[in-house]
């Protein structure tokens, strides 16, 4: 499989919640500070103490979030290795699903279900790309054949040649 780089699987959670954290606090820092720009009166010593205190106040917690989905969906992921005894898309998907769930679970069993319906959707459109991308570049690498475009390497097709071009 593509994923035998990972750490893993106890160490997995880790890593994938720290990961997530990292990109949440990073690109919430991009879209606070775009955020607190804009919405900072005018002057641009005003605007950009703005855009730093939004950035300040609002990106741990941006990161915050990520790090809980991250480390949620790969506790379960884990799990689902555990349980099935092996890795694959289908344990990703699940996953997605069961950690939507998990997260809207204090709105009640509907919003519970639509979570789930859009982590799993999302994750298989992830999955599914990830699986035509993997099939599209493999076939950029196949190897035709050396011996096919010199036909001195190939067999004679007539018997009677063969044995006698080498007597």
């Amino acid at each position: 499989m593509e994923e035998y780089a990972r750490e893993p699987c106890p160490w997995r959670i880790v890593d994938d919640c720290g990961g997530a954290f990292t990109m949440g606090a990073i690109g919430g820092g991009v879209f606070q500070s775009i955020k607190g720009f804009r919405n900072a009166p005018v002057g641009i010593r005003h605007r950009l103490k703005g855009s730093a205190n939004a950035v300040r106040i609002r990106a741990p917690h941006i990161g915050g979030s990520f790090a809980v989905w991250g480390g949620l969906f790969s506790t379960i992921d884990c799990g689902l290795i555990r349980i099935r005894g092996k890795e694959d898309p289908w344990n990703s998907i699940t996953s997605g699903a069961m950690t939507g769930a998990v997260l809207a679970a204090r709105s009640g069993p509907l919003v519970m279900l639509g979570s789930a319906m859009i982590g799993g959707i999302l994750l298989a459109l992830i999955e599914g790309v990830g699986i035509l991308l993997t099939r599209y570049t493999a076939q950029q690498f196949q190897n035709s054949s050396p011996f096919m475009d010199d036909p001195s390497q190939l067999h004679p097709k007539n018997t009677n040649q063969q044995q006698t071009g080498f007597q």
